[in-house]
């Protein structure tokens, strides 16, 4: 009781509290190296309030530049009220979507909260807008409103600019890949067909919806014409490809791409079972119809209840537009547009068929080699001896799930090292005993191979992306040819069988540094030759400098250095154009004479060039 007293209690700004409790505005921080990463969701606030005046039929484009970390994002809507202009950037619970709907009908942002927190985050800030001839300016940094400019006359087009750069001291040493812009923007324009995205001089617009969605994540490899249907504030496109393994998923609430899915989500594969079992009047295994699919499905919603600020996961309690549960609503729909389909097209009910039968086969297969190696899968039912487990979880909505990171590493020395030093909340590590076996050729390789059935079953990952319990799985292997090996042979395994955990951004590769360069006064870790010589020169006078030939010589006191704050990875990201399964084959395959050539020609070419800087 003597340590609670009044001045223990304190209120702070709106300002400061997201300042100090960041994560419950954007979720985790990070460095922009994850697709999660807050500086994204930053972006995506500003972004859909240009795409609420979109959806109310304001602004068919606008444009979004990215230079020297600063993020602008300028619309052609309506504009914010002019006098309301610093209120709605700087005033918790302030906006135009609490008032009976007469602005915005339908929209993403719900709570006044999300362009408060760009600013809050932003060391700076600025929100700029046109109104029929006048224009109304406003400068902050952190929140703190540094300068408001009065209304002047102006020739532009009406709409909003806003201008932002992240601050440094909370998203540290952050940079943005455009490869996660690119993927956000394209489903911005997949959902709002007519909607043209300008993005530092590349243009986004899709003349199709879901449809060009599909196409573009499956190309050719599809195993009949995908199905499209349409009804209403519903949007659905569903196609089985040749893939072996996985099944792939892309749903929308208001244009909000709902990346954990939801309630929304689960109805829709729980429909397309439903519907496929009275089609064929068949009780197929829901994994076997779900086998190597790719769906994407898009509803309105008047008044979305997210899990969260960050809007990523659809919530139980949400109606559709005609007063059904999200549940009855995407059951009915589906139940009968997918139905129709089908009986319309029986070419392609045919097909979906041989598939379906082709992975019940398979599954069939699968369990009869989990039966005749029972000794592999008790060990992995009862005790995972290789796994160092972690607090909270992806999978179980702990409050510290997104931060969850689990690091697969190669021999007890280096696991060592990062279980010592890891946050047991939050960290876990999957010790590997060396080289795991390449199984490229069959799943089933993995439940005759105890390494590989333990490192699945602690990914929790059998039964596909949902469960899994980690959100970043991160490679940590030494930095010489060994570790490469062991590098390729671990991606092989995920993108063979468990494509959507890469493609979902759940797969990295740990950075560690190279050297240790260092004196009496200070010391200086190098991930580079460059950034080597940068620190010399800056130490001067002959430092102490260390080679680290690999993670188990890295003591545990320097590790929690490279797993913390400041880590450092590197992002496994899927050109969805890319064919997985011949570049697997061709590079982790049998050892063909094209294979010989292409090693040797380019061993060739990088001895020419190291004898050339020689």
């Amino acid at each position: 009781m003597a340590d609670y007293q009044d001045d223990n209690i304190v209120t702070l700004d709106w300002d400061e509290h997201i300042r100090m409790r960041p994560g419950m505005y954007i979720g985790k921080l990070g460095d922009g190296s994850s697709n999660d990463d807050g500086i994204y969701v930053l972006l995506k606030e500003v972004i859909d309030n240009s795409i609420d005046e979109f959806m109310e039929g304001h602004g068919r484009s606008f444009d979004i530049t990215i230079k020297d970390k600063r993020a602008s994002v300028r619309d052609y809507g309506r504009g914010i009220p002019l006098n309301k202009v610093v209120d709605c950037v700087s005033k918790m619970n302030t906006g135009g979507k609490f008032k009976d709907g007469s602005a915005f009908e339908v929209s993403i942002g719900m709570n006044g909260v999300g362009v408060k927190a760009v600013n809050a985050l932003s060391s700076d800030f600025v929100v700029q807008s046109v109104r029929d001839g006048q224009l109304k300016r406003a400068e902050f940094s952190r929140g703190k409103l540094v300068r408001e400019h009065p209304i002047i006359s102006t020739d532009e087009k009406n709409g909003t600019l806003i201008e932002f750069l992240p601050d440094n001291s909370i998203f540290e040493n952050f940079d943005w890949y455009n490869d996660y812009i690119d993927k956000l923007l394209w489903n911005y324009v997949y959902i709002n067909r007519g909607l043209t995205i300008n993005f530092n001089g590349k243009k986004y617009f899709s003349k199709n919806g879901l449809l060009d969605l599909l196409t573009k994540t499956t190309g050719d490899d599809v195993l009949y014409k995908p199905i499209y249907l349409k009804d209403d504030d519903f949007e659905f496109a569903m196609v089985h490809t040749n893939r072996k393994y996985g099944e792939e998923y892309y749903t929308f609430v208001n244009s909000q791409f709902t990346s954990h899915g939801g309630t929304h989500q689960q109805a829709m594969r729980e429909a397309i079972v439903k519907t496929v079992r009275d089609f064929y009047k068949k009780n197929y295994d829901p994994s076997d119809i779900r086998n190597a699919l790719v769906a994407t499905m898009s509803i309105r919603v008047k008044e979305p209840i997210f899990e969260s600020q960050t809007k990523t996961k659809l919530g139980s309690e949400n109606m559709s537009p005609n007063g059904q549960t999200i549940r009855n609503y995407v059951n009915d729909k589906i139940g009968k547009l997918l139905d129709n389909h089908l009986h319309r097209n029986p070419d392609v009910a045919e097909a979906m068929q041989a598939r379906i039968q082709e992975a019940e086969k398979d599954r069939i297969a699968i369990s009869n080699l989990k039966k005749q190696t029972k000794e592999i899968q008790k060990k992995v039912s009862l005790h995972n001896k290789k796994l160092r487990d972690c607090r909270y979880h992806f999978n179980t909505n702990d409050p510290r799930g997104l931060e969850t990171m689990i690091f697969i590493t190669e021999g007890n020395s280096a696991s060592g090292s990062i279980t010592a030093s890891r946050d047991a909340n939050t960290q876990a590590v999957f010790s590997l005993k060396g080289k795991p076996a390449n199984i490229i050729k069959s799943k089933s390789a993995i439940y005759a191979n105890e390494e590989l059935s333990l490192l699945q079953a602690a990914l929790n990952i059998e039964d596909g992306v949902e469960g899994l319990r980690y959100n970043n799985i991160i490679i940590a292997t030494d930095a010489d040819v060994d570790g490469m090996h062991i590098r390729l042979l671990l991606l092989a395994f995920f993108l063979k069988y468990f494509p959507d955990v890469v493609r979902s951004g759940h797969v990295f590769v740990l950075q560690t540094p190279l050297f240790r360069v260092r004196n009496k006064q200070k010391t200086l870790y190098c991930y580079s030759e460059e950034e080597k010589q940068e620190a010399i020169k800056s130490l001067g006078k002959k430092p102490e400098i260390t080679r680290f030939k690999g993670l188990g010589e890295i003591s545990s006191n320097e590790f929690k250095n490279f797993i913390g704050k400041s880590i450092r990875l590197e992002p496994v990201v899927l050109d969805s154009k890319s064919n997985i399964d011949a570049i697997i084959e061709y590079y982790m395959g049998k050892n063909t004479p094209q294979r010989q050539s292409f090693i040797m020609e380019n061993l060739r070419e990088e001895i020419d060039n190291f004898s050339d800087e020689s």
